[in-house]
């Protein structure tokens, strides 16, 4: 987690200052802020229409009684790109507008929906599932085995 963090707000903002510094040296200093500030207008304009369409989708599907997972991941997906294209940079935006595009989130998704199969049948080939019954000889022998008691009060008021 400290690895992640580090990268995150030390190493991304050095190489976001370096493209910058490079990018001005190009096209100028006033066309670099232009840029940015366009990217960011842009993307935020994006960022609402494909965030409102996948709303739209999850409640069109919840409506109709099916879970809306690849709504969801859409949204998340339109969120973070959100984030990277509202903060200043190059290299955010880049992987923001990356994330806007459709073909780009559906590789992605079927590459983390494909590492969460693997793991949890890795972890069902360990330990089985968690979510399976267990009988009374399965049962850890340290775990007392004490009935459940829920204590509370009543008041009526008409």
């Amino acid at each position: 987690m400290f690895r992640f963090l580090f990268v995150l707000f030390i190493i991304i903002p050095i190489i976001e200052i370096a493209l910058l510094i490079q990018v001005s040296k190009v096209i100028g200093g006033f066309s670099t802020i232009a840029l940015v500030i366009i990217t960011a207008i842009l993307g935020a304009k994006m960022v609402k229409q494909q965030g409102m369409s996948a709303l739209q989708k999850a409640q069109t599907q919840m409506a109709e009684g099916q879970m809306p997972a690849k709504e969801l991941f859409t949204g998340i997906c339109v969120i973070i790109a959100g984030v990277l294209l509202l903060t200043p940079g190059i290299m955010t935006d880049v992987f923001g507008l990356l994330l806007l595009t459709p073909v780009i989130r559906n590789k992605l998704a079927a590459g983390l929906a494909s590492q969460a199969t693997v793991r949890m049948s890795a972890g069902m080939q360990q330990g089985g599932s968690p979510f399976t019954q267990h009988s009374q000889t399965e049962a850890d022998p340290h775990q007392v085995n004490k009935p459940t008691i829920i204590d509370g009060e009543f008041e009526r008021k008409d």
